[in-house]
């Protein structure tokens, strides 16, 4: 594998941190205590998701199911044409911001021999590519699961916003679904298909998350270096006590092993390669990195550490959230000790 940077990646780096320089993390703490999504750069450089006029948000969380993808009780009966949906979904975001909702439901149960062939499909595909992340493909029992696009203003659908004391943009939301009436066509691909489905973007979504938490990371590592570097203390910079800098120097060895892991996750996913294991502990060494750095940059701080001036504490809100989104750090573990060292599944 070659670790070194291409002109194209230097070219990519360099005007991701042209754009994102000219905003930093007073705008971001601004629109994340305001609740505002900072979706202004999305309509300037990125066509949207194909358009940049709209966007689809994912709900698959349920009060009641956690990461045991198998409860889910959303569910999504036949009705002539239609499919008509009925439960509930929470901790859903963006909604406020969305044309529509991705929607995970059950449609029935599989018999027996259609569900040995759809846990042979999901473990093959988890041999393959790694997509079942957290041995969630054995999780299906015998439920059907399948995907729906419903709109956000669909007759039936109620949308609760859901207060979290985090400093994020997004907000929050809980979704109830009472007999929602969609067409045939917002099915998504084939009925019962929808975990596979599912499962095709777990890995990138721990790369993206790793990615996040690498960058938070550094960004935390940066302020409280530069900080370290002016802030005098007793005639010399604080800087210069090993108390301060050991911590400092130990949180940015780790944040750039997580890097590493990223970067080799997100190679094997490009490649086509199986890239469950490294997507999961990238993820992980990530969302430990992110906390750790955060930490030790509100500590070298002092009491600036908290205030709204030097802007780390909405940091910590989201490096905390890393460990348990995309994917909780309990469950990447779960997935390592059973695929990686092939120890008896815990659940």
């Amino acid at each position: 594998m070659d670790f070194a940077e291409t002109v194209e990646h230097q070219a990519l780096r360099k005007t991701v941190a042209e754009i994102a320089g000219r905003f930093g993390g007073a705008y971001y703490a601004a629109r994340a205590q305001a609740g505002q999504p900072c979706p202004d750069q999305k309509r300037r450089w990125l066509p949207g998701i194909a358009a940049g006029t709209s966007k689809i948000v994912f709900a698959i969380t349920e009060p009641d199911a956690g990461s045991n993808t198998h409860k889910l009780s959303t569910t999504a009966s036949r009705d002539g044409d239609s499919w008509v949906l009925r439960g509930t979904k929470y901790y859903i975001s963006g909604v406020n911001e969305a044309d529509a909702i991705l929607v995970v439901a059950r449609t029935g149960h599989a018999s027996a021999t259609e569900h040995e062939a759809t846990g042979q499909a999901a473990t093959g595909q988890h041999e393959a590519t790694g997509q079942g992340a957290t041995g969630q493909h054995s999780a299906t029992g015998h439920e059907r699961l399948s995907l729906f696009v419903v709109p956000v203003d669909a007759p039936g659908l109620e949308v609760r916003s859901l207060p979290v004391d985090l400093m994020l943009p997004e907000q929050q939301f809980t979704l109830h679904f009472d007999d929602v009436r969609v067409g045939g066509d917002a099915l998504v691909g084939a009925e019962g298909d929808g975990l596979r489905q599912v499962f095709h973007g777990l890995n990138p979504e721990r790369i993206t998350g790793a990615a996040a938490g690498v960058g938070v990371a550094r960004y935390a590592l940066g302020r409280a270096a530069e900080y370290a570097r002016t802030r005098t203390v007793w005639d010399q910079p604080i800087g210069t006590h090993q108390g301060v800098a050991h911590p400092l120097a130990q949180a940015k060895i780790e944040t750039e092993l997580a890097a590493l892991m990223t970067r080799k996750a997100a190679w094997q996913h490009d490649h086509g390669m199986s890239a469950g294991e490294a997507a999961n502990m990238a993820k992980y060494a990530a969302a430990e990195a992110a906390l750790a750095a955060v930490d030790q940059a509100i500590q070298t701080h002092g009491g600036n550490g908290v205030s709204t001036e030097y802007g780390l504490i909405p940091l910590w809100g989201l490096a905390r959230l890393l460990r348990i989104a995309p994917v909780s750090r309990d469950m990447v573990l779960n997935y390592v000790a059973q695929h990686s060292l092939g120890l008896p599944r815990s659940y």
